[in-house]
């Protein structure tokens, strides 16, 4: 269980506030909201690269919140997959690996093993100037998952991919979460990347979470009403309606 408790984070003249937040092991959570309500500095902090003012941040009731990112156990995905360009796709998803001093048997076990499950074992010896934009997104998947994270960190994953990428790519996550069950938080502006893949939504408006419910219960808040006509296709295929 991942919880989080009166966290306070000032950056600028920007504020997050999150009075509690629960994320069960194996559940997926993604938080919606606009550009500029506070979706990355959420991530941001979870993951260590900001220090917030008061709160904390518990891994099954153990407080990390003053622990750095590498010894948290989280793995970040950001937007633009941060990849690096000289490496190739076995080198980058070795990378965390390395870092924690993996030894050589277990990163070549572990990068060919993730490799395998997203598909991109035919890719290992490219670099990322070669990948399109979905297996650039396949590869910082990996990368991530490679060391097996208690808590998987997603920064609006389809935001720079092409609408049909976008399609494909959001059904490879559902496939990936149905065979790994990781625990993920992920963050997006689109309503429809939400209903497709979270156990649980919560909304993000200035800074502040308006709560955390389920896909049904979230259907029923104001924040879903006026899309709902244009959703019934989509819900009818999810079984929501």
């Amino acid at each position: 269980m991942i919880t989080v408790r009166n966290l306070r984070v000032e950056l600028g003249g920007f504020t997050l506030t999150i009075p509690r937040l629960e994320v069960r092991e194996g559940e997926y959570l993604v938080v919606m909201g606009a550009s500029g309500v506070g979706k990355t500095v959420l991530l941001h902090a979870l993951a260590g690269f900001i220090k917030p003012a008061e709160g904390e941040i518990l891994v099954d009731g153990r407080d990390v919140t003053s622990l750095p990112p590498e010894e948290r156990g989280f793995a970040y995905v950001p937007q633009d997959y941060g990849l690096f360009p000289h490496m190739t796709v076995y080198e980058n998803i070795a990378f965390g690996l390395r870092a924690r001093r993996c030894p050589g048997e277990d990163v070549d076990r572990r990068v060919r093993g993730v490799a395998g499950v997203l598909g991109i074992e035919h890719l290992l010896d490219r670099r990322p100037a070669e990948l399109s934009g979905g297996e650039r997104q396949r590869v910082a998947l990996a990368r991530a998952l490679a060391v097996e994270p208690r808590l998987l960190l997603l920064d609006e994953p389809t935001a720079n991919i092409d609408p049909g990428n976008r399609v494909r790519v959001r059904a490879f996550i559902r496939e990936l979460r149905e065979k790994l069950r990781f625990t993920a938080v992920h963050v997006t502006h689109d309503i429809v990347e939400a209903l497709e893949l979270g156990d649980s939504i919560a909304c993000m408006e200035r800074g502040r979470l308006t709560g955390k419910c389920s896909v049904d219960e979230f259907l029923e808040t104001e924040y879903a009403r006026p899309y709902l006509e244009e959703l019934k296709p989509l819900l009818k295929r999810l079984g929501y309606a």
